[in-house]
């Protein structure tokens, strides 16, 4: 019996508005502000205590409406965001380059390993936070490919493609204190990936 569990729900994402803003300020498209639903009806009838999130504006709209329901506030962290990219940063062959490479960045971008670094940190005070409770986690594609591969080193850049369409995503992982007991995953919608 491993006791009272913490339990996370990462929430990736629906489909970005590529067309408009800075990595930062981007939202959803019309079809990602309809999908966000998913991420409601599948969190409604759980004991969530909490919201953390990725500063960037998809991620918070998002879970926005899920968080809404709750009467919770979003709290955001910076370590938390996405992988920092240049303009044509986000191409397959450089996904490959990145994950046989955790320390390779293109110019202006940032490497893996450093996108892991503080996304783990951000998780580990929030389960230190947390403990025993439920949360919700706003998150993005390869903040939690990353986050994946910390607990499963065997997680590596085709696990990352089998799921770079869904959009949004949820999947649960299970701790007790800092440590993964199981992992679970839930809901998606299935989108092309178009950067």
């Amino acid at each position: 019996n491993v006791g009272i569990m913490t339990r996370v729900y990462f929430v990736r994402h629906a489909q970005s508005d590529y067309r408009s803003g800075s990595d930062r300020e981007r939202g959803l498209t019309p079809e990602g502000l309809e999908d966000r639903r998913v991420v409601l009806d599948f969190l409604r009838d759980k004991p969530v205590d909490a919201f953390y999130c990725s500063p960037y504006r998809r991620s918070l709209d998002t879970i926005q409406e899920a968080a809404d329901h709750f009467g919770l506030a979003i709290r955001t962290d910076e370590r938390l965001r996405e992988r920092e990219t240049v303009p044509g940063g986000n191409v397959r062959e450089l996904f490959q380059r990145r994950w046989a490479d955790f320390d390779w960045h293109e110019e202006g971008g940032e490497c893996l390993r450093s996108v892991q670094a503080r996304n783990i940190a951000a998780l580990t005070d929030i389960l230190n936070e947390s403990r025993e409770k439920t949360v919700v986690i706003g998150t993005h594609g390869t903040a939690l490919s990353t986050i994946l591969h910390y607990y499963d080193p065997s997680f590596n850049c085709a696990s990352f493609m089998r799921f770079i369409d869904w959009m949004p995503f949820v999947v649960e992982l299970d701790f007790s204190g800092t440590e993964l007991v199981s992992k679970t995953e839930h809901v998606y919608v299935e989108k092309v990936f178009v950067p």
